[in-house]
């Protein structure tokens, strides 16, 4: 049995005894701890980055689609117009059907598109697990439930 003389009392190894461990081994848990949840928390967002950039990048192609649609229905437009008043009757109507068939093709990609680019959310749950940092780092973990 120890005596105040000779320090804290101390449990031998292997005996279970957390309550009493060393500062060293406090530290080294603690920086263990802190190790694998930055790991994990750089795994997590790099997850999320990678799942949202993704639907950003649908979203970004449906509308480089949507500007090339468009594109197209200027110029059937164009030339339905130049078209149609060149003969009056006949010939213009042709580049106005297909100018019209571009329309809804531009329509119809730009609405998906734009659906896409607002269903990227980001990283919440990154953001949410960061923000329990603070509170599990001071012992107080039963803050973040």
């Amino acid at each position: 049995m120890s005596t105040p003389a000779d320090g804290p009392l101390r449990t031998a190894p292997g005996t279970g005894g957390d309550d009493h461990r060393s500062i060293g081994d406090l530290l080294r848990a603690v920086t263990e701890d802190l190790s694998t949840l930055l790991r994990q928390e750089v795994a997590l967002a790099k997850a999320e980055a990678k799942e949202s950039a993704s639907s950003a990048g649908k979203g970004a192609g449906l509308l480089g689609g949507a500007g090339v649609a468009g594109h197209f229905v200027l110029l059937f437009l164009s030339v339905a117009l130049w078209w149609g008043l060149g003969t009056a009757i006949g010939n213009g109507w042709s580049g106005l059907v297909v100018a019209l068939l571009w329309a809804v093709v531009a329509a119809v990609l730009a609405v998906v598109g734009r659906r896409s680019l607002k269903s990227a959310k980001g990283l919440p749950q990154t953001q949410e697990t960061l923000q329990k940092i603070p509170n599990a780092a001071k012992g107080h973990e039963e803050q973040n439930r």
